[in-house]
């Protein structure tokens, strides 16, 4: 791996977990401690992370964590219309599991009003979303809390999904590889994606059209794990055809 793509995916596991230690990254990306220590001095001499004794953390977390927002607000116009889209699926009486993100959590805004819902979520900011709406059953999950992304991860929170049963999953996604399916920056989000599709009846996943394509450190595995994919019309059409070829019918979104 160049030494580049190293770097960047280092920074994309620290906006998912918000901090590493060497030991681990170096076992993460199969290179040395001391090339580790390389790539995030580098880093922080771009200001991007904040280097402390035996690892590092993300810059800006703390503002994070106050704002109560998802660290990842890019391309927010096309979120909001997938947000919009997906919801309109929801139904009266379902019980749907929502994933934690920035897209989902555009979900949950559009959730807010209907009636006889139950939203299972390993995401903090949705659950307190709609937590005060009558009409809305919250659960949360347990796990090991991860500042930025405001989630609930690791073995705990994928026992949860355990023997439960959903209509609807809305699964987020860090990048949609041609190689290697449905990818993200955080292995210890892999067991409870499996867990939440393993229980769900149908699996929709929210991504916008930039991540298709785009490769992130892990793999969840191939496309056909899931039924439906809500994206925006700015999609590459060799990438509708690779979603066909895979069976999973695709929703597009408008935005201005």
């Amino acid at each position: 791996m160049l030494a580049h793509v190293r770097r960047q995916k280092i920074i994309d596991l620290l906006k998912e977990d918000g901090s590493a230690k060497v030991i681990d990254l170096a076992r993460i990306f199969k290179v040395t401690e001391v090339t580790i220590r390389q790539d995030l001095e580098k880093l922080e001499k771009k200001g991007l992370i904040f280097r402390e004794h035996g690892g590092a953390y993300l810059k800006n977390l703390q503002e994070n964590l106050q704002s109560f927002i998802p660290l990842n607000t890019d391309n927010m116009d096309k979120k909001v219309a997938i947000g919009l889209r997906a919801a309109a699926l929801v139904e009266s009486g379902d019980t749907i599991i929502l994933d934690s993100g920035s897209t989902t959590s555009e979900i949950a805004k559009n959730l807010k009003g209907k009636k006889g819902l139950t939203v299972i979520t390993n995401a903090l900011n949705i659950a307190l979303l709609l937590g005060a709406d009558s009409g809305i059953d919250v659960i949360v999950t347990g796990g090991e809390f991860k500042p930025p992304t405001l989630s609930l991860t690791g073995q705990k929170a994928a026992d949860f999904f355990e023997g439960l049963h959903v209509d609807k999953l809305f699964l987020a996604t860090a990048g949609i590889s041609l190689r290697s399916g449905l990818t993200y920056p955080s292995i210890s989000d892999i067991t409870v994606k499996k867990a939440m599709i393993d229980a769900a009846d149908l699996t929709y996943l929210v991504a916008d059209s930039t991540k298709i394509g785009k490769n992130s450190l892990a793999s969840l595995g191939a496309l056909s794990l899931i039924d439906y994919i809500i994206t925006d019309e700015k999609i590459d059409p060799r990438h509708l055809e690779l979603f066909k070829e895979n069976e999973v019918e695709v929703m597009l979104t408008k935005t201005d």
